[in-house]
């Protein structure tokens, strides 16, 4: 959510932004909301008015009593009444107007970093850099699914009938190899100098209204029934959600925070998810890091958590390349964005695996996080998200990318101590 200020001075940036994106359908919503906020700072200000003029005239009842002019008072005490009438009017069209104003606001994207290419959608991202050298071995890569049927390590069958399109059941060494890569990337984490998490896996409404756009959490959230309860779909909701409603010192900054949970996502609208495979699926698990800090902090930290994605992926010997989203392919709330995609050799293309957002104030003006400050008072925070790693489609690449002549895989040696010393799966 943007700051209103600036739909009041610059209307004109506001709409150039929201045509950046390509949601031109949007710019009406400008206008209204400059006639909405003129209209409830006309009758916050003559409620202010009469607020003022009732307690002046109330102040006048005890002297008209104290000498005796009965009559007077009481006519003073119907003036009062009178005014209150009005006032309550007032505050209730006060409030009419706010939640239309907010309901609008809520809609209107935020505004994009300068840096930020021009697109229509995601074929319009742009390929920044390349890490490590894609390779393509002399025999042929399975698809991820049979990988993982010919070592025993996945049950599709049982989790159609148990739970149907989009689950898995994953056994043996294959869960286990998705077990190792959650905790070495949590011990990456860590090791970086992030606190490490275990957040609540639900979540009430204002929290999940605060931390996404009303069609994210159309085509994402699941809603538990008769409850104001919203599983998570990442742990940046649980995450962020944490700093509701505080004001943080400006000495406990940055908050450099990573989370382990699984996450529960509709897909609505997604391809892919009655494919016989785990690249989209409703129910997975994911180490997440989340960064609160000042607002002249936010481009730094958004270079340091790709880089630490990039890092892991590496670390692991797997190809990744970086690609900046376009504006297009930016969601409502985010002022930048940048995915990491991981290089596939049976398909011979990168894919994504994890996704950086830098959302400026956003996610803290609706969620009410600020910083508190002596010099400039308190003003609002900048928060940041990003995936570290997100099995089991990081699976997909690390199978195909470690798979051997004969059959097995090589387990690199971060991940050695995790699968109890085993170099080789199969």
């Amino acid at each position: 959510m943007i700051d209103i200020k600036l739909i009041r001075t610059n209307p004109d940036l506001v709409k150039e932004n929201i045509k950046k994106k390509f949601q031109d359908q949007k710019l009406v919503l400008v206008d209204e909301v400059v006639k909405l906020d003129q209209e409830y700072r006309e009758a916050k200000t003559k409620a202010d008015g009469l607020r003022s003029q009732r307690n002046s005239i109330s102040k006048q009842i005890g002297g008209l009593m104290a000498k005796g002019l009965k009559e007077e008072a009481e006519q003073t005490k119907k003036e009062v009444a009178a005014i209150s009438d009005q006032l309550a009017e007032l505050e209730k069209l006060e409030e009419k107007l706010e939640g239309e104003i907010r309901e609008r606001m809520l809609v209107i994207p935020n505004i994009i970093d300068p840096s930020v290419p021009i697109g229509k959608d995601d074929s319009e991202n742009v390929e920044i850099e390349k890490f490590g050298e894609p390779a393509v071995p002399d025999f042929e890569v399975p698809y991820h699914i049979d990988i993982m049927e010919r070592l025993n390590g996945i049950d599709l069958d049982s989790a159609r009938r148990t739970s149907g399109n989009g689950f898995y059941y994953l056994k043996g060494d294959i869960a286990r190899l998705h077990s190792a890569i959650l905790s070495y990337a949590r011990d990456f984490m860590i090791d970086r100098g992030f606190t490490y998490y275990v957040p609540p896996f639900m979540i009430r409404s204002n929290v999940v209204t605060g931390v996404m756009s009303f069609a994210e959490m159309e085509n994402m959230m699941y809603k538990i029934e008769g409850e104001d309860l919203y599983l998570i779909g990442t742990s940046e909701h649980s995450m962020i959600g944490k700093f509701i409603d505080t004001i943080l010192d400006e000495k406990e900054l940055p908050q450099t925070l990573t989370s382990y949970s699984p996450c529960f996502r509709k897909e609505v609208g997604a391809h892919g998810i009655e494919e016989r495979g785990v690249y989209r699926i409703h129910q997975f698990e994911k180490q997440e890091m989340i960064v609160v800090c000042q607002p002249e902090d936010s481009p730094m930290w958004f270079d340091k958590l790709w880089q630490n994605t990039v890092d892991f992926f590496r670390s692991l010997d797997i190809p990744v390349r970086t690609l900046e989203c376009c504006s297009g392919d930016l969601a409502d709330l985010k002022v930048k964005s940048l995915d990491v995609e991981a290089w596939s050799p049976r398909q011979k293309k990168y894919f994504e695996v994890g996704s950086c957002s830098n959302l400026g104030d956003a996610q803290a003006r609706r969620l009410g996080i600020r910083i508190k400050s002596k010099e400039k008072g308190n003003y609002f925070a900048h928060t940041l998200n990003n995936t570290v790693v997100a099995p089991p489609r990081m699976l997909i690449a690390f199978l195909e990318n470690n798979l051997q002549d004969d059959g097995t895989i090589a387990i690199p040696t971060p991940l050695q101590p995790y699968m109890g010393g085993k170099k080789y799966i199969g």
